[in-house]
């Protein structure tokens, strides 16, 4: 796929997508684009390469329910003369037969087959997972009265109970954290640590092909959907990083949330009641997955006011237009009820079914667990020493330092 444009010019006052205020104060920053430029903003990515940020609520729905305005193909896209071989969200923005970029029929094709492989997961086998999953890590710090929630617990179990639906062996599951935490990081290892997880994921297809087991794996390559190996290598690559990041981020955020937050006190003294409520709030507030990109105009067209040329690049703010005041008063908060933010996306690219359901099942299993083993956890620092990794795609946090009552018996 072509396009007939030329190299696209940065729009007058162009906002740097990176920095500081971005990484660590997102709020301010999504009130200071809408205030100053509405809900559609020039932007200049890495690299000064130019492109559209959707921040408002109403403009990110239009954006993803109209494919044939907006379309997912990157090869549509009119910049790729500004872009280096060594760019650092080429991982994101090279085209590859996967399910994320694939449109029409195809797309649809390949959704259905992995929704069909996730709705077959047995919900409270995966319940069950998790619990024995939570309960072997809460076991490695219990005694030792302080641990970082982050990367020995937030950070570790969504990878271990995933690696067991998708059938990847444990020995490779550090490899497999990693190099997903490299390509989330969009920086200079982004593109080899790729490289290295499709090399795992083909493995993984060869192995699963000769050795079917009761996996999603399995489950996919039995579907008529996956012919090509490289089509199931790079669905399962995005499957496995879509799963484990943002449901580690999840946990992580919706535990910060819970221990400065007034609000969920009575929570942390061992109840339940609040749990899913703070797992809800956190995807209006702090949601893990921040942006995405994202769509690419298939014909000239205007969206709030901007007039978008065909080619031109389109990143949805998937955090910036929860955060938008039109559908979060800022004087008013947000119920467990109300799940009408984009956290998972929105339209025919957003989360296939089930996999937001089978998400929260990891999700609130993990912090139940942990409220039940730890009930008197505390931050061991100030709320505002709390920072916020570097990242274009995820919210996450580089610690959350805690304190407990040591507990020397094993979990249950």
């Amino acid at each position: 796929m072509t396009h007939e444009t030329a190299r696209p010019p940065a729009e007058e006052g162009a906002v740097r997508l990176y920095g500081e205020e971005f990484d660590q104060r997102s709020k301010d920053f999504f009130e200071r684009m809408r205030r100053e430029h509405g809900p559609v903003v020039p932007v200049l990515l890495e690299g000064d390469i130019p492109a559209w940020y959707v921040i408002g609520y109403r403009e990110v729905n239009h954006v993803t329910g109209n494919p044939a305005l907006f379309a997912r193909d990157t090869r549509r896209w009119n910049a790729w003369d500004l872009v280096p071989e060594n760019w650092s969200l080429l991982p994101f923005v090279g085209w590859n037969p996967s399910v994320l970029l694939a449109e029409g029929e195809e797309h649809q094709r390949r959704s259905a087959a992995i929704s069909d492989a996730l709705d077959a997961v047995d919900r409270t086998e995966l319940g069950d997972s998790c619990e024995r999953t939570a309960d072997a890590l809460i076991d490695e710090f219990a005694g030792d009265g302080e641990a970082d929630l982050i990367s020995r617990f937030a950070d570790r179990l969504p990878p271990l109970v995933m690696a067991r639906l998708f059938g990847v062996p444990d020995a490779e599951v550090p490899d497999m954290i990693r190099d997903i935490q490299y390509v989330a990081g969009s920086d200079e290892n982004a593109v080899p640590a790729h490289q290295r997880l499709q090399e795992m994921m083909r493995a993984l297809a060869a192995s699963r092909r000769a050795r079917p087991g009761p996996d999603v794996t399995s489950r996919l390559l039995e579907h008529s959907a996956y012919d090509a190996t490289d089509d199931l290598v790079n669905d399962l690559l995005i499957m496995l990083s879509a799963g484990h990041l943002p449901t580690g981020h999840w946990i992580g955020n919706t535990l910060r949330l819970m221990l400065v937050d007034e609000r969920f006190a009575v929570t942390l003294q061992g109840g339940r009641g609040s749990v899913a409520q703070a797992l809800n709030q956190v995807l209006w507030e702090d949601t893990p997955s921040q942006n995405n990109i994202g769509r690419f105009a298939v014909h000239a067209c205007e969206l709030a006011g901007r007039r978008i040329r065909p080619g031109d690049m389109l990143i949805l703010g998937w955090a910036a237009a929860n955060a938008d005041p039109q559908v979060q008063p800022p004087a008013h908060g947000v119920g467990v009820g109300n799940r009408a933010h984009l956290s998972f996306g929105h339209g025919d690219h957003g989360c296939p079914f089930p996999a937001p359901e089978l998400a929260e099942v990891i999700a609130r299993t993990a912090v139940e667990v942990l409220l039940d083993r730890l009930p008197d956890m505390e931050l061991a620092v100030e709320a505002d020493e709390l920072l916020w990794l570097p990242s274009f795609w995820v919210r996450r946090l580089a610690s959350l330092p805690v304190r407990f009552s040591p507990a020397a018996a094993p979990g249950r």
